[in-house]
């Protein structure tokens, strides 16, 4: 999608309902994450999500618990397009994850072509394995020990996204939550441009308009924008003002 639009944005999802999902992609954001690690989702649960984001046309990406294979690799068989990998902080976790999402010869990857990605066999071996190349490897950046090795990172072939994930690296700092600190911005704007200077694309989270555009004007190109129970709390708070006022 990055070849077609050069800035993609969407939520994060931790409702473990396929209607907000395909809400999402109705309102037109580009993908959502689907969110393993701090929301409720399961598995069984997971190719529903999955199934909502494809009728929509959005681009169903799921963020999993930690780095082991098997998480990487069961909701690519349920057919998300990328993996969102959390709390990358060296060259060989970068290395693992890559090989964990990837068949052969970029990696090693567990094979099963009996899998919804598959079309549980419905499509042939070589079709299949020639789309399952195309899927996203997003590795999460969150903490100073991923700053500190971020050179042999950047080296690391197989990357589509380096995702800056700013909560974790304030609290990394010593500044837990102030994303809008100047050292927490300085220390995401270093690893933009050293990134952008390796031909990287570099991703990251925002739950504030005025960041967002910040963002985007240093080089993010996929940018994560708020949270679906957010963006209900918010709409439902905004109508409900405006509703309570005609009590007055």
């Amino acid at each position: 999608m990055l070849e077609q639009k050069p800035f993609i944005i969407g939520p994060f999802m931790k409702s473990h309902d396929p209607a907000l999902v395909e809400i999402a992609g109705l309102a037109g954001f580009d993908f959502v994450i689907l969110d393993m690690e701090h929301g409720p989702v399961g598995y069984e649960n997971l190719q529903h999500l999955i199934r909502a984001a494809v009728q929509t046309h959005t681009l169903p990406i799921v963020r999993i618990p930690d780095s082991a294979d098997i998480s990487i690799s069961k909701p690519l068989d349920l057919g998300a397009s990328g993996i969102q990998v959390p709390h990358i902080k060296n060259a060989g976790d970068a290395e693992a994850a890559v090989s964990a999402a990837r068949f052969f010869p970029a990696g090693e990857r567990g094979m099963c072509r009996y899998v919804r990605a598959a079309n549980y066999s419905a499509i042939s071996k070589e079709e299949y394995f020639s789309k399952a190349g195309g899927i996203l490897v997003i590795l999460q950046l969150e903490g100073k020990e991923a700053i500190a090795n971020l050179d042999g990172i950047l080296e690391v072939e197989g990357i589509d996204i380096l995702f800056i994930g700013p909560y974790d690296l304030s609290q990394s700092m010593g500044l837990p939550g102030q994303v809008d600190h100047p050292e927490v911005v300085g220390a995401m704007e270093s690893i933009i441009r050293r990134a952008r200077a390796k031909g990287k694309v570099i991703g990251t989270f925002t739950d504030n308009m005025d960041l967002a555009a910040m963002w985007k004007r240093a080089g993010v190109q996929y940018l994560s924008h708020s949270v679906d129970v957010r963006i209900f709390l918010e709409g439902c708070k905004r109508v409900a003002d405006e509703m309570n006022r005609l009590k007055s």
